[in-house]
């Protein structure tokens, strides 16, 4: 009950925050550029959003089959069909209640499947983990390619640094040897604080990640992660063609503005407010103005909620029809 109860607590105080975050962002626009915005996401070029939607579906259609290649390591062996819906209703699921997404996925692939629910639950904690570490990556690699821009954007914030930041190699040495010196702390203080809550946190994500290194089909596994993040980087690059102010910005812009866009989906209940701040925000440093920096924000969250919303309730309505009639001609088969 008491688990209960702050989990609720949680999730109306995330809530809060992303609903003053989008007070903030539309009090800091005087009343010409508020009309400014809407008129910016009115006009949007829509027919841009098709592929973005296309390719929003075969991210969560991806994700389904590697889902199956960690459920084949716990002998389990559910129709792609069935997990691919069992994945889009947890997203739905998500968008109501944060973490209730998993428990959802497990509990109607169980249900359609015939399989024990709890065997599942170890892979969804080893996804969790890896695509904890591959955001890490990813940040790495889009941070990495975009040196100079980093290198200058840190430059602008805090000018004193200016000397100190001249090179690009010299803030790259600077985060190397900042990334070896954490690694010692961090198994410090993993080792000072393993019993608490978040040593058993940690502890879990190490196990997923490292019963996915030593799985049979690791590699597959491995690809079909390149193509969930592909996805998710084609949806942006794709979508800023829908403003001429964003039309410019090329892919690896499009890798930035995809890490800070997944920070906001972690900390904010489906990512709102705060998702469209940081991409707003990352755009005004791409000398992208205010106005349509934002009215990109609101486009590429409402166009990714608006992918959940519609393949999660197809989802709902199909699965039982689906499985009513699959399991009617295994009936007629068998018979």
């Amino acid at each position: 009950m008491r688990k209960t109860i702050l989990t609720i607590l949680q999730y109306i105080l995330f809530l809060g925050l992303g609903v003053w975050i989008i007070y903030h962002m539309l009090h800091q626009l005087d009343a010409s550029k508020k009309a400014e915005l809407a008129d910016a996401i009115t006009n949007a070029n829509i027919w841009y959003l098709l592929p973005v939607f296309i390719i929003g579906f075969f991210s969560h259609f991806f994700r389904a089959v590697r889902w199956r290649y960690l459920l084949e390591t716990v002998e389990l062996k559910p129709s792609l069909t069935n997990t691919t819906f069992a994945v889009l209703i947890g997203y739905i699921a998500n968008l109501a209640l944060p973490r209730a997404g998993e428990v959802a996925k497990c509990t109607v692939l169980a249900r359609y499947e015939k399989m024990p629910a709890h065997k599942m639950i170890g892979t969804i904690v080893a996804e969790r983990a890896f695509d904890m570490v591959s955001l890490g990556v990813i940040a790495v690699l889009a941070f990495a390619l975009q040196m100079q821009f980093v290198s200058e954007y840190v430059n602008s914030i805090t000018g004193a640094l200016h000397s100190k930041f001249e090179s690009s190699k010299m803030l790259l040495l600077i985060l190397a040897v900042a990334g070896l010196i954490m690694i010692p702390v961090a198994v410090m203080l993993y080792r000072r604080h393993k019993e608490t809550k978040i040593g058993k946190f940690v502890k879990e994500l190490m196990h997923g990640i490292f019963s996915i290194i030593h799985m049979k089909k690791r590699w597959q596994f491995l690809g079909y992660t390149c193509l969930i993040w592909f996805m998710y980087l084609l949806q942006l690059y794709i979508g800023f063609r829908c403003l001429p102010e964003t039309a410019h910005l090329s892919m690896s812009t499009a890798l930035i503005v995809l890490v800070y866009g997944s920070l906001g989906m972690i900390v904010t209940p489906g990512g709102i407010g705060l998702y469209t701040l940081l991409v707003a925000q990352m755009l005004v440093a791409y000398n992208v103005d205010i106005v349509p920096a934002q009215a990109f924000g609101w486009i590429a969250w409402l166009a990714q909620t608006a992918v959940i919303i519609v393949l999660g309730l197809v989802s709902l309505l199909a699965i039982h029809p689906y499985n009513k009639k699959k399991n009617g001609q295994t009936s007629v088969d068998t018979a």
